[in-house]
C-alpha cells in the first residue's frame, strides 16, 4: 500500500518529468526541412531514460521517422487497444506570453500551481500522463488481458503521417482494433444552462476539418488608377457574403442524445426541454445557435476565413487575391455538399473555390456498450461528479485513422479545463492546473485495468 508522503513525492517526481519534456520544443512545421528534428530526437531519448520499466518491457519502434509506436503483450489473443496522443506542438514564440512557452514554469502554491507551457494541453499533458500511468502500472505487476498499443504521433499539427502509417502498419500485420482513445473532449464546466455538475464531454466522433481557397484573378496594374471592382474587393464581396450564409443549423443524434444526457441534472423549465430533444428541436437548435461559439458549432457546420493575400507591394493591384477558409463539417455532411454551399453563398464565378486537403466527418462510435462502459467507468472513478457524455469534437484527431477500423474510436482528454484555459490551445499562455495533471494519470491507471 504506498502512503500519501510515497503518493505525494511520486507525483512530484511525474510533474518533474513532464515539465523535463515541455521544454523540449517539438514545433511541428508544415515545411519538413524548417523542423528542428534534433528536438524530436531528444524527446524520444528523454523517454528511454525517464521511463526504463515501459521501454525495457514493451516493444518500441519508429513510424514515418519519428512517431513513437509500442506494443505491450496482452495475456490472450484478442482485439487490441489503443492509447494515442501527440507530441509535437504548435509554434510558439515568447512575444505576449506571461511566461516563455518552453520554461515550463510553476506559478501557485498547493492544489492551485499551474503549469505553463506549449503542449501542456495539446497533448504532451496526455501523452506523459499515458506514460506515467503505463509506468506505474508495469511497477505494480499489470499485464493487460489483451495487446495494448501506445502512438505518439509526432506530425498530428500538420499532416498527420505518423498515424496514417501506424494505422497502416497495424493492418498489414493482420492486428483486430478495438478500443482506441485520443485527444479530445476534457471535463468541463457551465456548458448548459441550469447544469452545475461538471460535464465529460467524450467524442465519438469528429466534424470533417477542410480547407477551401477562394481565388480572384484579374489584370493587375499601377494602385493610382483602379478599376470599379478590384481583385481583392471582389474576393471581400465573397467572404461578406460567405458570412452572411451561414450553415443550416440542426440537431443530430450525437448532439441529441448529448443534450438528453447532461439536460436531466438541470433544473426546470429547461430541463423537461432538454430531455425531450426530439419534441423540442427547433427550440434546442436556436438556443444551441445564439448560446456561444461553443454550443453554436454544435449544431452545425463553422467556417472561418483563416488566410488573406493579395497583392505583393503596396501601390500595385493585386492580381490574384486569396482567401483560405477553414471549415468544421458537421456528421451527416461531406466535403462535396459543402462545396456546393460555399459557391450558392458566395454567387460569383469569378471567384474560383477549390478544396484543400478533403476530410469528411468521421463515423460515429458506439455510445453504449462494454467499451463505451469501461471508459465511462475510468472517468467516474477519476472524477466522481461528473455527467459523462458523448458529443461531436470539433477539432481533427489522429484517431480519425483509426475511425474506420473500429466502432469505438474515442476522443477524450482527461483534464479539467476551464473556457480561460481552452481558450490557449494553440494560442498563447497555453497552461493546466497540475491537480488535474495528477488526476489524467490517475484516469488512465483505471483505464488500464480495465483493458
Amino acid at each position: 500500500m504506498t502512503s500519501s508522503t510515497e503518493h505525494d513525492e511520486r507525483n512530484e517526481q511525474a510533474l518533474e518529468r513532464l515539465r523535463e519534456l515541455i521544454r523540449i520544443p517539438t514545433m511541428s512545421n508544415d515545411e519538413a526541412d524548417r523542423v528542428d528534428w534534433e528536438a524530436f530526437e531528444r524527446y524520444s531519448a528523454a523517454l528511454e531514460r525517464l521511463y526504463p520499466l515501459l521501454h525495457g518491457t514493451l516493444e518500441r519502434e519508429f513510424v514515418a521517422g519519428h512517431s513513437l509506436l509500442f506494443r505491450w503483450p496482452g495475456r490472450e489473443p484478442g482485439a487490441a487497444s489503443v492509447l494515442m496522443a501527440h507530441y509535437d506542438v504548435v509554434a510558439a514564440t515568447p512575444e505576449g506570453w506571461e511566461h516563455p512557452p518552453f520554461d515550463a514554469v510553476l506559478t501557485g502554491t498547493g492544489s492551485e500551481r499551474v503549469l505553463w507551457g506549449r503542449g501542456t494541453l495539446d497533448n504532451k499533458g496526455s501523452g506523459t500522463s499515458i506514460l506515467e500511468a503505463v509506468e506505474r502500472s508495469l511497477a505494480a505487476g499489470l499485464t493487460p488481458l489483451h495487446d495494448v498499443y501506445l502512438l505518439f504521433g509526432h506530425d498530428e499539427e500538420t499532416a498527420g503521417t505518423g498515424a496514417v502509417a501506424a494505422s497502416a502498419l497495424l493492418v498489414g500485420r493482420g492486428v483486430a482494433i478495438g478500443f482506441v482513445l485520443d485527444e479530445g473532449g476534457a471535463v468541463v464546466e457551465r456548458i448548459f444552462p441550469t447544469v452545475d455538475a461538471p460535464v465529460a464531454v467524450v467524442g465519438v466522433s469528429e466534424k470533417g476539418t477542410t480547407s477551401f481557397s477562394l481565388t480572384v484573378e484579374q489584370e493587375g496594374g499601377h494602385a493610382s488608377t483602379p478599376p470599379k471592382v478590384t481583385a481583392t474587393t471582389r474576393l471581400a464581396q465573397a467572404v461578406v457574403r460567405l458570412s452572411k450564409r451561414p450553415f443550416r443549423a440542426s440537431l443530430n443524434e450525437v448532439g441529441a442524445t448529448m443534450v438528453k444526457t447532461v439536460g436531466a441534472h438541470g433544473r426546470n423549465p429547461l430541463k423537461f426541454v432538454f430531455t425531450h430533444p426530439r419534441a423540442f428541436r427547433p427550440l434546442l437548435v436556436g438556443l444551441f445557435a445564439r448560446l456561444g461559439p461553443e454550443t453554436a458549432a454544435i449544431v452545425r457546420t463553422t467556417t472561418a476565413v483563416t488566410q488573406l493575400s493579395g497583392s505583393l507591394a503596396a501601390n500595385a493591384l493585386a492580381e490574384r487575391a486569396r482567401a483560405v477558409v477553414n471549415v468544421r463539417i458537421a456528421v451527416g455532411s461531406t466535403v462535396e455538399s459543402t462545396r456546393r454551399h460555399l459557391v450558392r453563398a458566395i454567387d460569383d464565378p469569378l471567384v474560383r473555390v477549390e478544396v484543400l486537403q478533403p476530410n469528411d466527418p468521421s463515423p460515429v462510435s458506439e455510445m453504449s456498450g462494454p467499451r463505451w462502459d469501461s471508459l465511462s467507468a475510468a472517468i467516474t472513478e477519476a472524477y466522481p461528479t461528473a455527467i459523462v457524455t458523448p458529443y461531436v469534437q470539433n477539432g481533427a484527431t489522429d484517431s480519425r485513422q483509426f475511425a474506420k477500423l473500429s466502432r469505438t474510436v474515442y476522443r477524450f482528454s482527461p483534464f479539467e479545463m476551464s473556457a480561460e484555459e481552452r481558450g490557449t490551445l494553440h494560442a498563447k499562455n497555453e497552461r493546466m492546473h497540475v491537480q488535474t495533471w495528477f488526476t489524467g494519470i490517475r484516469f488512465y491507471e483505471g483505464l488500464l485495468r480495465r483493458l
